[in-house]
């Protein structure tokens, strides 16, 4: 799949974040702006598409380490579940299965059993396959400490800052509340991918049905301490309507423009428009521009409010648009 030219350099302003996270860290520092320095190289390789019947849009495979391949899998609307697969262990996890059906249509080609099932929040839709999926396979369901009441089949709790190994490769939960109590994100730092639930579309952010603006501006803070080219993998398929609304209030943002021009050239393929990257998103998502003088000018934001205060100010815009 061919992407565009990474849009322009922009500085964003960063905060350090989660003080006491060393400790989680196996003994290592966890400054995400030295990330590279710690982990493993990492060989960059390519992801295929490939268009399948019965409606699905497709299931594309991209390798990002050495051994560990991501496959977006399709599900009810616009929700996107993802197997994982480690190709040195056999090992193979699925991330917000919002339906069973089409992840074990997609194990099933390629005879692959169901090891784990991670989830980012309690949501059906995100939820949704879990019992079934347990049920089947005998995977171990890993979600949220603090939403372990309301993730079905849960089976390992885990909190903010705590590290998970799936099949020799780290995971770093980052608490991400805001869209519910309970969000979590999954961080895998020597491939340099973040599986972010209802927290980060790209170009947007999840709805505040349980969280504040202040609660999703932390979150999104913190994802955004992580190295630009982290690659997103969120639960939706909303770039193209999220373009449309981010132009609206950010017409003059010139890497915005080419970014929605390539948005809406992949879906009339109906390629995906994930993953994109933590990179592109400071560049282009008007939730992580709430500094931005021309969004404050258009929703008539005062430039003395502050960066959550903005951030609700474009939630609501959002939710009207």
């Amino acid at each position: 799949m061919l992407f565009p030219k990474a849009c322009s350099s922009l500085m964003v302003r960063r905060q350090q974040l989660w003080p006491n996270l060393r400790k989680h860290w196996l003994g290592r520092p966890v400054m995400f702006g030295i990330d590279t320095l710690l982990v493993r190289p990492i060989r960059t390789l390519y992801g295929a598409s490939q268009l399948l019947g019965s409606g699905r849009l497709f299931c594309n495979i991209t390798n990002v380490a050495s051994s560990l391949q991501i496959e977006l899998v399709p599900c009810l609307q616009d929700n996107y579940a993802y197997i994982l697969h480690d190709s040195d262990t056999g090992t193979v996890g699925v991330v917000d299965p919002s339906e069973a059906g089409p992840v074990i249509n997609a194990l099933q080609k390629k005879n692959q059993n169901l090891t784990y099932i991670l989830n980012t929040h309690h949501h059906h839709d995100h939820t949704g396959g879990n019992l079934e999926l347990k049920t089947r396979y005998g995977a171990k369901v890993i979600g949220p400490k603090k939403d372990r009441e309301r993730i079905p089949g849960i089976d390992i709790e885990l909190g903010d800052g705590e590290t998970w190994m799936f099949a020799g490769h780290r995971v770093l939960v980052i608490e991400t509340p805001g869209h519910t109590k309970g969000h979590v994100s999954y961080y895998f730092p020597d491939s340099r991918v973040v599986f972010t639930g209802d927290t980060l579309f790209s170009l947007s952010c999840g709805k505040l049905f349980e969280g504040s603006p202040d609660q999703m501006l932390s979150s999104l803070e913190k994802l955004m301490s992580l190295p630009e080219d982290t690659k997103v993998y969120c639960g939706h398929e909303y770039t193209l309507s999220n373009a449309k609304f981010a132009l609206s209030i950010e017409p003059h943002n010139e890497a915005l423009k080419e970014y929605a021009a390539h948005v809406s050239n992949l879906r009339n393929k109906k390629v995906p428009t994930i993953p994109t990257t933590l990179k592109r998103e400071k560049e282009c998502n008007p939730f992580l521009r709430t500094s931005s003088s021309e969004i404050r000018n258009n929703l008539r934001i005062s430039e003395n409010a502050s960066d959550a205060k903005a951030l609700g100010m474009i939630r609501q815009a959002k939710d009207r648009f």
